[in-house]
């Protein structure tokens, strides 16, 4: 349970109104019958899994999906009402569970099926069911049509089941690969001619898909980065179809300022030494918050201007260095603006080599989140 309680000064600021403007400017993107399913996992994506999928949900969005049943159980505890898809398998104990709770589950295998349909007899309510096709991730997916025939008879044979979507997911759209997502499509599409019925939601696209291929977008897509104000890619940044609004501010003070003489090493293992007579800035965050070890030397934003991380990182604290001497309690923005600056989440996965997704997840759960 997070602390409710503001006395840290660390905090990651979430703008709800960025949230809205990503979800409305995708729902004037697509057609008019194409819903969005608002991508909420690990806790929205480290912005808050319960606050983004109310606002999402009001902004637009027909429905949520998650990882785990865990995530799923929690929304629904916390007053989501909407469907929700948990998208990776799920045990053979969750599945009444979800049927009680009204969650969509995703089914990949008949031996699943098979495990479930003696314990349905006692049920009261049907469990949802998207069933998930792999056309080439490798991942999770019933991947030939034999085996999506025997899953579709068993949903068939049971009345507690009932048939409610299709989906798939391309591996290769955030790369710019438009030949092998087209592949990945046409494979999914035939394979979809096997339910005697089209299922009532249809879905491929993530992010990427969504905002470089809208003729991909069947009955729904998935608006799980971009949701955030990220783009999934370098590649699918440069054909954005529309801005997108980044959500997320992460900001702390300085706590501690002193003046280091020349020749003085700052912080473990005595990574960076003072060149001159400098201004060292202390502030509460360290890796135990996600700001990872390999962000030494990454600027954060002080009185509108780019200063660096300077010496090793600590699990709850890092220095700057400081072109004067500021006060204790200065405004830090690590992620964000401040004045005309900006540094975003996009700068910290370039330094560390690493992709956007992992950078917002890593925020961890001590540091408060605050919704404005």
């Amino acid at each position: 349970m997070m602390n409710t309680c503001h006395y840290r000064p660390t905090t990651a600021v979430v703008h709800k109104d960025a949230l809205q403007s990503n979800i409305q400017s995708l729902r004037s993107y697509l057609k008019k019958e194409t819903a969005i399913i608002a991508v909420v996992k690990a806790n929205g994506y480290g912005h808050g899994i319960v606050e983004v999928a109310q606002v999402a949900l009001e902004a637009g969005a027909k429905m949520v999906s998650v990882a785990t049943p865990d995530e799923a159980i929690l929304l629904r505890e916390k007053g989501i009402e909407s469907d929700i898809l948990v998208m990776a398998p799920t045990t053979v104990a969750f599945a009444e569970k979800a049927a009680d709770l009204g969650i969509t589950v995703t089914v990949s295998d008949a031996l699943w099926l098979q495990k479930v349909m003696p314990k349905t007899r006692h049920w009261k309510n049907r469990l949802k069911i998207h069933v998930k096709i792999d056309c080439g991730m490798g991942r999770v997916g019933v991947r030939d049509q034999a085996s999506l025939l025997s899953i579709i008879q068993l949903i068939q044979e049971d009345e507690q089941f009932q048939l409610e979507g299709a989906f798939t997911h391309f591996p290769c759209a955030d790369d710019g690969c438009i030949e092998t997502t087209k592949l990945h499509f046409d494979k999914f599409k035939e394979m979809l001619q096997v339910f005697p019925e089209k299922p009532k939601l249809v879905h491929a696209s993530n992010s990427a898909a969504t905002l470089l291929y809208p003729e991909y977008g069947l009955d729904a897509v998935r608006f799980g980065i971009g949701l955030y104000g990220i783009a999934p890619s370098r590649e699918v940044q440069e054909k954005l179809p529309f801005p997108l609004v980044p959500a997320l501010s992460l900001e702390s003070e300085l706590s501690f300022v002193k003046k280091v003489e020349k020749g003085q090493a700052i912080s473990y293992g005595a990574t960076y030494t003072t060149e001159t007579e400098e201004w060292i800035g202390t502030l509460p965050i360290g890796y135990a918050d996600g700001l990872k070890r390999g962000l030494r030397g990454q600027e954060v934003l002080i009185q509108g201007e780019r200063m660096p991380i300077v010496g090793t990182i600590c699990m709850d604290q890092c220095m700057v260095r400081l072109p004067r001497e500021m006060p204790v309690g200065e405004k830090v923005v690590l992620i964000g603006k401040q004045g005309k600056e900006e540094v975003l989440i996009e700068e910290w996965a370039e330094r560390i080599h690493t992709i956007p997704y992992e950078i917002a997840v890593s925020i961890s759960e001590r540091v408060q989140r605050i919704y404005e």
